[in-house]
């Protein structure tokens, strides 16, 4: 349908436009307002309360972890020792930490919060509604909120803190005593001051160069967005919200830039870990090399930029844990070794030095590359048809049942009510059903965290395909298949749930079908295996 071109129509469309871009300014400069006004109150609540609790609390967390490493039994001597030789360097990092946090945390919330909460108020009801929220929202609540987050830092300082330390250092009659090996000690030493002069300039120095991409390519998105009304702006009453979001990102890029710094400290620090790990003051050197790579691969990944990166990236790990599956592209590693062993049982020499191809390391989209609904579904069709054709060889699907659901079809397709069950709903739901109770068996004995298609392929949260759809129908699929794993199901009682849930309950059609089924003698076990059955075909009814 065309879009009218009458004047009225092109004064309508303008007003409208007019009328939203004045509602943005408008709530903008009421948000700037309230924010000027409430922001210091609440910003100098949080900043007092907190920075007072650390302050205060300060020479009661020192006693109480001294007293706790003393105390305990769960650490050796030379571990103790360790420990409290390390206690002054862990408490400056954390006054210098919670109180820049508290600063960071006052400013933000106190200044930003009436601001949002301005935008937030064009999701009401009514124009009344929407303009008294305007100026109420974020006034007095932005108040109260300082003071419930000073409440909470102050419990978790004063409360929680204690009863950690008391069940970290309670030792029970399983527990063996920690310990620690003193010769690693100068090397890890060595290796996280050495972190700490790599990572901190190089992660900063990476971060700023590539902020520019951030911003840009941030506001292109939004831009596009905001002109093709789609995203975040695809409602009205997000619109307001988003269009602060595009005035806002310079912030969101600066906080990713303090966010790197900030979470280069540990990744530095980590190294004398993977020292104390690896017993090998070259493996901690190669971790301080290989982690700058690893970021620079990450940001560029983030970004949408080249592949990979070009700097070193050496090994730091002397072993690495084999996967079960390559989800990439579905290979089997295990069938891969039997493969290799087959191979150098069949010569007669005697097997060399097993050394590695030499391949380019993987970034993050390569490693986990997301399954296509089209994938799915095709794979879905596949396993009804395998499934169906084993059914018809075997004689459980005869022709008349073809013959049945081909009518019963026809009836529904020229909108004649369908009273007829039997023949039509084994192919129609149970089939459906049974091919995907087939798929939740064989992930359960693959050991698989997700979904196992027909292929091979796991599908799982991080790889399943981003539609609405397949929202709702992955996730009921994974708990029943947790339910069936509670249950603990034995080889006949796998089988009596295939055969329900095939035939849907009928009697008739299951005394026709031998598959080595045994009934569950309890009436409760009966019940549950029955209802994980009527989950499935409701499920695939819907």
């Amino acid at each position: 349908m065309e879009r009218p071109s009458s004047p009225s129509f092109s004064v309508l469309h303008y007003l409208k436009g007019t009328y939203v871009a004045f509602a943005f300014c408008s709530a903008l400069i009421l948000g700037a307002l309230k924010g000027i006004v409430v922001g210091p109150i609440a910003c100098l609540i949080l900043i007092t309360g907190n920075v007072g609790v650390i302050l205060g609390l300060f020479p009661a967390h020192v006693t109480w972890t001294v007293g706790a490493i003393i105390k305990t039994k769960r650490f050796v001597l030379d571990l103790k020792l360790v420990l409290l030789f390390s206690i002054p360097f862990l408490f400056g990092f954390w006054l210098v930490v919670g109180i820049t946090g508290s600063v960071l945390v006052g400013f933000g919330y106190g200044f930003f919060t009436p601001w949002v909460s301005t935008f937030e108020a064009f999701r009401q009801d009514g124009e009344f509604t929407k303009f008294s929220h305007c100026v109420v929202d974020g006034t007095w609540d932005t108040i109260k909120g300082s003071c419930v987050v000073v409440r909470d830092f102050a419990d978790i300082c004063y409360h929680s803190y204690p009863l950690y330390l008391k069940e970290t250092s309670e030792r029970t009659t399983s527990d063996e005593p920690q310990t620690i090996r003193l010769m690693e000690v100068p090397k890890c030493i060595i290796i996280g001051l050495m972190g700490l002069i790599v990572e901190i300039p190089l992660f900063t120095i990476i971060a700023v160069t590539k902020s520019p991409f951030m911003l840009f390519k941030g506001w292109q998105r939004l831009l596009h967005d905001l002109v093709s009304r789609e995203g975040p702006f695809l409602e009205t009453a997000c619109v307001p919200i988003a269009g602060l979001a595009i005035l806002l990102w310079p912030l969101v890029v600066l906080g990713s830039i303090l966010l790197s710094i900030f979470s280069s400290f540990f990744i530095g620090l980590y190294g004398a870990v993977v020292v104390y790990q690896e017993r090998s003051f070259r493996r901690g050197l190669a971790y301080v090399i290989a982690m700058v790579a690893e970021f620079d691969e990450y940001t560029n990944d983030l970004l949408y930029l080249r592949e990979g990166s070009p700097l070193p990236k050496p090994g730091y790990r002397k072993k690495i844990e084999p996967q079960n599956k390559d989800f990439s592209n579905g290979i089997d590693h295990v069938s891969a070794t039997q493969h290799l062993r087959n191979n150098t049982s069949n010569t007669s020499e005697a097997p060399g030095m097993l050394v590695p191809n030499l391949a380019h390391t993987r970034s993050v989209r390569e490693a986990i590359q997301e399954v296509k609904m089209v994938q799915v579904w095709e794979e879905i069709m596949r396993s009804y048809e395998a499934n169906g054709k084993q059914l018809v060889d075997a004689n459980v699907i005869t022709t008349a049942d073809l013959a049945e659901y081909g009518r019963a079809t026809k009836l529904k397709s020229n909108s004649i009510s369908n009273s007829s069950g039997g023949q039509a709903s084994i192919i129609g739901h149970g089939l459906p059903s049974y091919s995907c109770l087939n798929a939740l068996l064989r992930s359960i004995k693959m050991g698989s965290e997700g979904w196992v298609l027909s292929n091979g392929v796991e599908l799982t949260h991080a790889n399943r395909p981003q539609d609405r759809l397949m929202d709702w129908f992955f996730h009921p699929l994974l708990v029943l298949k947790e339910q069936i794993k509670a249950i603990k199901m034995v080889e006949g009682e796998v089988r009596f749930l295939e055969k329900f849930t095939l035939f849907s309950g009928d009697e008739q059609g299951m005394e026709a079908w031998n598959n080595g089924s045994v009934v569950p003698q309890d009436a409760l076990r009966n019940a549950q295996i029955q209802a994980i059955s009527r989950r499935y075909s409701c499920m695939e009814k819907h």
